[in-house]
């Protein structure tokens, strides 16, 4: 076996994963297994500087929890507000407030960084003209 060494391009990269795919069953506690460890390690430091996974957006974040724990638009009232203002954020009519961001943190255990990142947002006018978006 070859010495293990930073992933600094694309082909240190790919043989990385190659050497991973051979050692994936290795027997825990083994050299091999010791050697798969540091280099998942690597590729996941490579991937995490090359290849960021963007935070998902707010509302398809709510929308994802909802599903998962099977919740429905009234489990949000508690959270954003009247029946209105929940169906209001979730077809991206109404941005979500500092208060409801707050709210969905404390009750449902949501991640604030995501809840605070931007995304679009229909413009009050938009309802009677069109689709047009505002971000």
């Amino acid at each position: 076996m070859n010495v293990i060494r930073p992933i600094r391009n694309e082909e240190d990269y790919e043989t990385a994963l190659a050497e991973i795919e051979v050692l994936w069953d290795a027997e825990p506690g083994s050299a091999d297994a010791d050697r798969l460890d540091v280099l998942v390690t690597l590729v996941e430091a490579y991937e995490g500087e090359h290849y960021p996974i963007p935070a998902p957006d707010p509302v398809e974040l709510i929308l994802h929890v909802m599903e998962a724990r099977r919740l429905m638009r009234r489990d949000l009232e508690p959270y954003l507000g009247s029946r209105a203002r929940v169906s209001e954020v979730l077809k991206r009519r109404r941005p979500l407030s500092l208060e409801m961001i707050r709210k969905l943190q404390a009750g449902l255990g949501l991640p604030a960084d995501v809840l605070v990142q931007p995304y679009p947002v229909q413009a009050h006018a938009a309802r009677s003209i069109g689709s047009t978006l505002v971000h």
